[in-house]
């Protein structure tokens, strides 16, 4: 298909989405500001509410269970959603009439704009803002204020480029929009860079990214220019809110595509004055590419991205967010890997075929059929990730060993996460809107994680370390070996991973320094794990929420189910998992005197928590303890105990297929 035709026939599918908001008479404007999206949860069930852009107004909200919810702050976090979305359609109109020349669109995304513009002024700075949050008007946040204005300018700029005229009147309104949005933006960037010292803050990159579109549309290079070189701009930002390996600074993936989603606005605008910011780098070499590659390295074999840290597993914006810049990626820099990504994000949106807004405005023709290369093994040192990966085996493997990332951080050192081409295994589930008390008191916590926990307690913020990293020379095997000294008081924590053509095994060492605990590791499966014997259990895991300023002192307990005990057969514990298109993984534990192998009860995924999924505890009271654990595709693997140090992994009915292992001080695990 041409690339003219293909345009063609988005912008029809683009035009009738459009149509059909003007039939449900949405296309109105709020006259009142938005509150903060996050607050737009169910308390009951905990999922997102539905939001329908064809609604003209709305005091009741559904959940997907069936709630209704009514409230101020879900009204205002309603209105978040009904005034991004009518941004959304200003440039989408625009990007119909630049794409048709139909002149009634020109003019919707022209109404839209002058309607906002002149409402702008009106809007108080919010008054119901919560105390930590830099206020806009529009909105809660600033944040929030300056995410909206870039997609407003970017319709004003497309509808000027394409020569739609704005009478006296009309530009007057947006003369002024563009001030009240400059001085504010401009304030806020003070306050982060040089009040709070915190020019890293992802925030600083929307600041920027709002600015540079309100410098383009006035024309003023020259702040443009001082923006892109100054304090907290965009080259200062790129350079200590990316790590050197180009991963953004606080191991949040979902912010990683956030950051570099303003990035892109900042260069689009940039590039109106010839200034080439797409081939920019920072003080350690980190780019836009870089980042852009990472998520390519990152996601599973399906294109979905790991939900490292806070950010949603799966949201329509995030969706969309993501489709805007891989759509990039593909057509700037030519990153084949991003394909898969772009299709992972267009089927969850159910656009298979990329028929959305940002295929129109950034597509390439063939950006979704571009082959891949094979993915290799990668570690990312300064963000502490390491991903694994064989030739032959379906199975890999993402760890993380890096900082606790601030705010947007988890207590999950030593996570891992297990993947297959059907599906990923043991994800991390990522995070419900921040208005969930499930926030703190499940997603966020040490027991939501594939790691070790203590006695029922979270890891303190902490950051683990990679002690040796290395594949085969023939590419037939990978290890890594991470360790953890700062989780819990005296306690040293050593994950030994080591996939194979054959299989994944996992080795988890645990030592403490003083009395006996309850060693506690954890593994959540995305599916229900089948055995082939369960032992009732009429009792409940206690997790307990303490205050994370070193304090002990707990103030909050979780009580999960345990549905029984997973009974292992002479010493190995024995499970199954059935994966999206019938394929099957196997998953063995030696499971020692003293041991106990317990199915618990959980929330679901970020999702929707309220779907219970069936998580597997391992856990001993000592104060040592060895996990081992070996994953296999298709059918089942062995291991055997030969002493303290070694074990055996064998794969039943194949001869020759027995491999020794040692766990020694020096080099971790060895082939003997």
């Amino acid at each position: 298909m041409s690339t003219a035709l293909r345009s063609d026939r988005l912008a029809q599918r683009l035009k009738e989405e459009i149509d059909k908001l003007q039939q449900a008479g949405s296309l109105s404007i709020p006259q009142e500001p938005g509150g903060w999206w996050h607050q737009y949860v169910c308390p009951h069930h905990h999922t997102e509410l539905a939001f329908d852009e064809k609604q003209v107004d709305a005091s009741e909200f559904a959940c997907p269970h069936g709630c209704i919810i009514e409230g101020e702050a879900y009204r205002g976090a309603w209105l978040v959603f009904k005034h991004q979305s009518l941004a959304r359609v200003a440039l989408q109109a625009a990007a119909v009439y630049a794409a048709l020349g139909e002149a009634s669109y020109a003019q919707l995304s022209k109404k839209l704009l002058v309607e906002y513009a002149e409402q702008f002024p009106l809007y108080p700075v919010h008054p119901e803002a919560q105390s930590w949050m830099l206020k806009g008007r529009a909105f809660h946040q600033a944040l929030t204020e300056a995410i909206w204005s870039t997609t407003l300018i970017r319709a004003y700029l497309l509808l000027r480029d394409k020569g739609v005229v704005f009478d006296a009147k009309e530009q007057a309104a947006i003369d002024v929009f563009l001030g009240l949005l400059a001085e504010s933006m401009e304030e806020y960037r003070h306050i982060l860079i040089h009040e709070r010292n915190n020019a890293e803050n992802n925030y600083t990159a929307w600041l920027n990214a709002s600015l540079s579109c309100v410098y383009a549309a006035r024309g003023e290079q020259a702040a443009l220019e001082a923006l892109i070189e100054g304090q907290g701009g965009f080259k200062h930002h790129l350079s200590i809110g990316v790590k050197p390996d180009q991963f953004e600074f606080e191991g949040s993936t979902y912010y990683h595509v956030f950051v570099l989603r303003a990035y892109l606005i900042a260069a689009e605008m940039a590039q109106r004055f010839g200034i080439d910011l797409y081939a920019a780098s920072g003080a350690d070499g980190q780019s836009m590419r870089g980042m852009l590659e990472a998520l390519a390295e990152l996601a599973d074999d399906q294109g979905a991205l790991p939900a490292l840290h806070d950010g949603p597993l799966s949201r329509a914006p995030y969706a969309r967010e993501i489709a805007e810049i891989a759509e990039q990626g593909l057509a700037i820099y030519g990153i084949a890997g991003l394909a898969p990504v772009l299709r992972e994000a267009y089927r969850q949106l159910g656009a298979a075929g990329g028929e959305q807004l940002e295929a129109l405005l950034y597509g390439a023709n063939d950006r979704a059929q571009v082959p891949a290369a094979a993915r290799a093994s990668r570690l990312w040192p300064d963000a502490g990730f390491v991903i694994g990966r064989v030739p032959g085996n379906p199975l890999s493997f993402l760890a993380d060993f890096g900082e606790h990332g601030g705010s947007h951080g988890h207590y999950d050192k030593l996570h891992l996460t297990l993947m297959h081409p059907a599906q990923t295994l043991t994800p991390d589930f990522g995070m419900v809107p921040y208005g969930s008390p499930m926030r703190k008191s499940w997603f966020a916590e040490t027991a939501s994680h594939n790691t070790v926990s203590l006695d029922g307690l979270s890891q303190a913020p902490h950051e683990g370390r990679c002690v040796r990293y290395e594949t085969a020379g023939d590419g037939k095997s990978v290890y890594a070996w991470l360790e953890s000294t700062g989780a819990y008081e005296g306690s040293t924590m050593n994950r030994h991973l080591l996939l194979t053509g054959e299989w994944l095994l996992d080795w988890f060492q645990v030592e403490l320094a003083d009395e006996a605990r309850s060693i506690e590791w954890w593994m959540h499966p995305a599916v229900q794990p089948f055995t082939g014997s369960l032992e009732e259990r009429d009792e409940v895991y206690t997790l307990r929420i303490q205050e994370k300023d070193g304090s002990a002192s707990v103030v909050a307990e979780q009580k999960l189910p345990i549905i029984g005990e997973l009974v292992p057969d002479d010493g190995q514990m024995q499970l199954s998992y059935v994966l999206g298109d019938d394929s099957a993984v196997y998953h063995a534990a030696l499971v020692e005197s003293g041991d106990e192998v317990l199915a618990v009860h959980t929330p679901g995924d970020s999702v929707d928590p309220s779907q219970p999924l069936t998580a597997v505890l391992h856990r001993r009271s000592d104060r040592q303890a060895d996990f081992i654990h070996v994953y296999r595709a298709g059918s089942r693997a062995e291991l055997t105990r030969i002493s303290a140090q070694e074990i055996e992994v064998s794969i039943p009915g194949q001869a020759g297929s027995a491999v020794r292992i040692q766990l020694t001080q020096d080099k971790g695990l060895i082939f003997i």
